[in-house]
């Protein structure tokens, strides 16, 4: 549009909008030069709105990205996955619609300052900025740092000159209006930490990266792993954390709360709970997305004779029963719909017969171990065997023929939903896995009444809440959780049970009141939830009991657990004590009379008798005690002992 063009069309604005002007009376007198005027008025106007509409910014929030991922580091151990993470990270976000998406690998200082000088200028028109880091981080003194691929680092200081700080990067995508995103992969081992010198004993070098709050508002910082902990490269191309993002980042419609939530769950599975990504940083209370919803295309849904037999096979399927596939059948015996409820049928009698064979083979091994606890040889335990290792043959060809029935389901049913999609929209991920998973494992705890006189109308409308209930306890039975028989009736029991199961499996479902919503939850687990239970003297043996056969010389304990018996320990008894006081008495008896003999008289009371020179060689004692026989002097024996003044030897002198 010309200036004479936009000179002309303010000029005739200002004829409608004066009050009183020559011009407008003009204007307003029924002749041919008003008529005129009116319609130049008309088209400039038209003109004049589309000029605006054209010229006016698109309604479409403006979205840009940079993407970073070193990997080759000059003084550091290389790094494989950050430049696959950050080709995966470009391409999602590409794929998304972002406006500008900047790719950068391996930068070193001068080059990372130069991209985040960049991005900051796309930032200041910018309604939504992101920016994605892969490589090596460190922290020191609370402080987060991401690394160049030219950084030595010699001394802790030398990380102010070397590297750049996370606040630095916060700084660059400030200006963007709507949402400032920042995820950083860099929660590894620090690469510095053995050759780097300490210029100061107090400052602080952690491992993983330290926890940020940021300042801005709608500003989320998210790291691969929580602050103080280091993150997993895994074994594939990518690590488990760019994996999680690639699969929920961009998914339309998805708040960024929830989609990294899912990745966060995605992680701690992908890493058997030991990484846990964590998010920094609040929003409002509305929805914010990375990616918009696509806005959904109005159109009136038509009925055919097609669609409605689909819809009657999808009843039948969620009902998870052989009659309602039966009288699927019967209604709709050829076509396409018809083979996948034969194969449905087929995988349900194959879980019956898995079911069964498993009962058989656990009944012989059971009956096997008895024999052999009770000590039985010969026909009998050879029988037994025989039968168990049937059994258990039986089982195992039970159980492949279940898992290839279970196979060709599951992949009738993923061409079917594949076919159906355009007619039917987009399928989500949880309906296909319960489709999957759901059929094989209601057949279990399938009715055997006949489908005779049964129809789909009946089974849509008369599914009354005791039906309802007893699906669940068969679901509930199915995982463990319930030890009790399906009745219909939702009692105090059934309600432990249910709890149980949100214990074990991290729901919140209602246990007050049973819904559709309770079954459905309970059907996407395809295997036990709650752990067997079983008695004293039985342990858990996959889905059924054992017995516990102790080894010879031990015993079960209290604690169901197989004890080595301990050798017997001699014990003193009464009689024992008894005979050993006698003994020390009669000992005793006979030893006191030279006891007493000899305490009569003391040793040091009795004199040694000792022989003068010249005298007699003979000795006489009497009670006082021994003496040589004087000279001149004999010895005369008169009878009697000396030593009780009785007599016995005396000296005689003449």
């Amino acid at each position: 549009m010309t200036a004479n063009q936009t000179a002309r069309i303010r000029r005739i604005f200002w004829l409608i909008c004066a009050k009183h002007s020559p011009e407008r009376e003009a204007f307003q007198r029924p002749n041919r030069k008003a008529t005129n005027l009116r319609a130049h008025i008309k088209f400039y106007l038209f003109l004049f709105v589309t000029f605006l509409l054209a010229c006016s910014p698109a309604s479409a929030d403006k979205r840009v990205a940079l993407v970073v991922g070193n990997s080759i580091y000059k003084n550091a151990p290389l790094l494989p996955n950050p430049a696959n993470d950050a080709a995966a990270i470009a391409a999602t976000l590409k794929g998304a619609g972002f406006d500008t998406v900047d790719v950068k690998s391996n930068l070193p200082s001068a080059e990372m300052r130069r991209a985040l000088r960049d991005f900051a200028d796309q930032a200041r028109d910018a309604d939504i900025a992101v920016v994605y880091y892969a490589g090596h981080g460190i922290e020191i003194n609370g402080t987060n740092y991401l690394i160049p691929t030219d950084a030595a680092l010699e001394r802790d200081t030398d990380v102010y000159d070397e590297a750049y700080s996370l606040d630095r990067i916060l700084l660059a995508i400030e200006p963007a209006r709507h949402l400032r995103l920042v995820i950083v992969d860099a929660c590894r081992n620090n690469p510095f930490s053995d050759s780097m010198k300490r210029t100061v004993t107090s400052r602080s070098v952690s491992r993983g990266l330290a926890r940020v709050e940021p300042e801005t508002s709608n500003t989320l910082v998210a790291f691969a792993a929580k602050a103080g902990l280091t993150a997993f490269d895994g074994n594939s191309k990518n690590s488990p954390y760019a994996e999680a993002l690639v699969k929920h980042i961009a998914t339309p419609g998805l708040d960024l709360r929830r989609a990294f939530g899912f990745i966060r769950d995605d992680v701690l599975k992908a890493t058997g709970n030991r990484q846990e990504p964590f998010v920094y940083g609040s929003l409002g209370g509305e929805d914010v997305a990375l990616v918009p919803a696509s806005k959904p295309v109005a159109s009136t849904p038509s009925v055919t004779p097609q669609s409605e037999i689909r819809r009657e096979y999808e009843l039948a399927v969620q009902v998870g029963r052989k009659d309602a596939l039966n009288a699927f059948l019967t209604q709709r015996p050829e076509g396409y719909y018809a083979s996948l409820a034969k194969l449905q049928l087929a995988q349900m009698v194959a879980e019956e017969a898995r079911l069964a064979a498993t009962e058989k083979a656990r009944l012989a091994e059971q009956e096997r171990t008895r024999l052999a606890a009770e000590g039985a040889h010969g026909a009998d335990l050879d029988k037994a065997a025989a039968d168990a290792k049937v059994t258990e043959e039986a089982r195992i060809v039970a159980e492949l023929t279940k898992q290839t029935a279970q196979q060709q389901t599951a992949e009738a049913e993923r061409k079917r939903m594949m076919a159906d999609r355009p007619a039917a929209g987009p399928i989500p991920e949880t309906q296909i896995a319960a489709i999957e998973a759901a059929p094989g494992e209601t057949a279990a705890n399938s009715s055997a009444s006949t489908a005779k006189g049964m129809s789909l109308a009946s089974l849509d409308a008369g599914s009354s809440q005791a039906e309802l209930t007893k699906s669940v306890q068969e679901e509930l039975r199915r995982v463990g959780c319930l030890a009790s028989s399906a009745d219909g009736q939702w009692n105090a029991e059934t309600q432990r049970a249910l709890s149980a199961f949100n214990r074990k499996a991290r729901m919140k479902l209602n246990v007050k009141a049973v819904s559709a919503d309770t079954l459905d939850a309970i059907r996407q687990n395809p295997s036990r939830v709650c752990p067997l239970a079983c008695e004293h003297g039985f342990k858990a043996d996959g889905d059924s009991c054992t017995r516990i056969v102790c080894a010879e010389g031990s015993f079960l304990n209290d604690d169901n657990e197989c004890e080595k018996r301990r050798g017997k320990t001699p014990t003193a008894r009464r009689d024992d004590r008894d005979h050993r006081d006698n003994r020390r008495e009669r000992t005793d008896r006979r030893e006191r009379p030279i006891r007493e003999r000899t305490q009569a008289l003391p040793e040091a009371s009795i004199a040694r008798p000792r022989v003068s020179d010249g005298g007699s060689p003979q000795i006489v004692c009497n009670a006082y005690g021994c003496r040589p026989v004087r000279p001149g002097c004999r010895i005369d024996y008169q009878g009697g002992s000396p030593r009780n003044g009785t007599g016995g030897n005396v000296e005689v002198c003449h």
